[in-house]
């Protein structure tokens, strides 16, 4: 029995001494394990992790990690280094963008950090007059739309003040928009609203206002002649003095960049009434042959400068001032008088000449001057200039 109990035990001490050293053998590997994993210090996508691997490559770093790289990924070694201590190791996964210009659609994978570095990547040049979205110092995220706008020259013609400007627009009226241009309820644009905007365009603000405008205006006065029988045959007598009247017009004026285009007559009124002028004009037909009658041997006598004239001088008309056509009647007997002196009508005797009636005027004929009518230019010029005395019958 001593002997059954003392061979069990010792069964029970190997089984123990044996799972004691597998134990410690399956430890001693899991430490020699562990003590021969190299240290990698790796940043992941902005993320720093202390790796510990028996990978023999950084590749094989990654797929141990289950990371998928991209060609257009960044890694701050090459994929074949070999792995050792305290080794440090950037990776910046790629991230899809879309990029809009010119109205042409682009997809590319990128690991710039803002959208100024990567159109600068993408060798897109950006002017101050260029318009990009979002901004150049957005941070580029996954699946980030980019639009960018290039802008071009044009010329605008304001109220007509010219000027080169610079638009990213695609109408009309998204150009005035952004210039921060206002139409009033008149103005015009050329081209339409809705026309689309082309490099060199011209486009054209016309301002149209309107105005009113008050105008005075004289209003002549007429020359009313009413025949008078009491008065010889062309002479002339002021009834009444003429007057202008005055007038107010009131016009709607249409102005386009200040230019008058278009006057329309709204209203008017009479401030003051015209005051026609009457004349009474003589009819009382004079004697075409005078004659000296039976008791006309007296009369006023006076002395006056006397010349000769034709009816056919240099501006004669060949009618006299009261009408009579010396052309047609050239042995009429005629003197030219200044009606003050002596009225128009009146017989006269003068000597050397005869009797005559004044029946016409002269613009040298003033004061006590007469210029007696002849036929012929010979008579006159036989008649010359001289001082004569003349007697005034009627």
């Amino acid at each position: 029995m001593k002997n059954l109990f003392s061979e069990s035990l010792s069964k029970k001490k190997i089984m123990i001494i044996t799972a004691s050293f597998i134990v410690l053998i399956a430890a001693l590997g899991f430490f020699i394990f562990e003590f021969t994993k190299k240290t990698v210090a790796m940043t992941l996508d902005g993320k720093e992790q202390i790796i510990k691997t028996h990978a023999n490559t950084i590749q094989e770093v990654f797929n141990d990690l289950d990371i998928s790289l991209r060609a257009e990924d960044y890694v701050s070694v090459s994929l074949d280094t070999k792995v050792k201590d305290n080794l440090k190791v950037v990776w910046e996964p790629a991230k899809q963008v879309h990029i809009v210009k010119d109205n042409e659609k682009k997809t590319i994978w990128t690991v710039s950090k803002t959208v100024k570095e990567l159109l600068k990547e993408q060798k897109i040049a950006i002017t101050d007059h260029d318009k990009v979205q979002p901004s150049l110092e957005e941070e580029i995220t996954n699946n980030l739309d980019i639009v960018v706008n290039k802008a071009f020259s044009l010329t605008l013609s304001d109220g007509g003040k010219e000027q080169q400007v610079w638009s990213t627009s695609t109408t009309v009226a998204d150009f005035l928009s952004q210039q921060g241009i206002e139409l009033n309820d008149l103005d015009r644009i050329e081209p339409k609203a809705d026309a689309i905007v082309k490099k060199d365009d011209h486009i054209q603000i016309i301002r149209v206002e309107k105005v009113t405008d008050v105008v005075e205006e004289p209003v002549k006065f007429a020359v009313v002649s009413k025949k008078d029988s009491s008065l010889a045959k062309g002479s002339q007598n002021v009834i009444q003095p003429g007057k202008d009247g005055l007038l107010t017009k009131e016009f709607e004026v249409v102005l386009e960049n200040g230019k008058e285009v278009s006057r329309t007559l709204i209203s008017k009124k009479t401030i003051n009434e015209k005051q026609d002028k009457i004349v009474a004009v003589g009819t009382k037909p004079m004697a075409v042959n005078v004659v000296a009658s039976r008791g006309e041997t007296g009369g006023k006598e006076i002395y006056v400068s006397s010349t000769a004239y034709t009816a056919h001088c240099n501006g004669c008309s060949g009618r006299t001032a009261t009408g009579l056509n010396l052309r047609a009647n050239p042995d009429m007997k005629v003197i030219a008088v200044d009606p003050r002196v002596i009225p128009l009508g009146t017989k006269v005797y003068v000597e050397g000449y005869g009797y005559a009636i004044a029946a016409d005027t002269g613009s040298a004929i003033k004061g006590n001057k007469i210029d007696v009518f002849f036929a012929s230019n010979a008579d006159a010029y036989r008649w010359g200039r001289k001082n004569v005395k003349i007697r005034i019958l009627n």
